[in-house]
């Protein structure tokens, strides 16, 4: 049984304490991160997740994703979730957060790293994942377009691969026009 923290729309945390799969109450959050891992290649590793999910079973998805536990930060949870998902131990001192979506009932916090690992070291757990590849940005907007990738915005990948160089909202060394 996971338990999971509920924030209020400020994001300070409540005392009000459900279990996952349990309806959030209306005007509390729940908190969610995600892993877009990109090698120096400017490839996201993206997973296909197992065909026994109850949703969106078989279809390709960026890096990982996962919800904070009772306690956890949003840095302990992306830490915890990498080490279940992947069986890799990925040191996230230094990070924060590229951004967070504010969703209804959630705060997405989406965490961009780069890091080239060797994709025989990643171990994962039969019933979450079932494939992990390298994939560019043609790639994957086209396993989204034949319905084979997570229905994302196409430009919300596009701003992934746009953000993963830098971080902000300004285009790198556009100071002086």
């Amino acid at each position: 049984m996971e338990l999971m923290d509920l924030y209020d729309e400020e994001r300070q945390k409540q005392k009000t304490i459900i279990e996952k799969g349990q309806k959030i109450p209306s005007g509390l959050c729940s908190l969610r991160v995600h892993l877009c891992l990109f090698n120096s290649k400017g490839e996201m590793l993206i997973q296909q997740r197992h065909k026994n999910k109850k949703h969106w079973p078989e279809a390709w998805d960026i890096s990982l994703s996962g919800g904070a536990q009772k306690g956890d930060s949003s840095k302990a949870a992306i830490t915890r979730e990498v080490k279940e998902e992947f069986g890799l131990d990925i040191d996230f001192s230094g990070e924060r957060a590229y951004f967070t979506i504010n969703a209804d009932n959630c705060f997405d916090d989406f965490y961009i790293i780069e890091r080239d690992i060797d994709l025989k070291s990643i171990h994962f757990d039969d019933g979450e994942v079932q494939a992990v590849k390298w994939a560019g940005k043609d790639e994957i907007l086209k396993l989204m377009k034949n319905k084979k990738f997570i229905q994302y915005y196409p430009a919300f990948i596009n701003a992934i691969f746009e953000m993963r160089a830098k971080r902000g909202i300004y285009l790198p060394n556009t100071e002086k026009y």
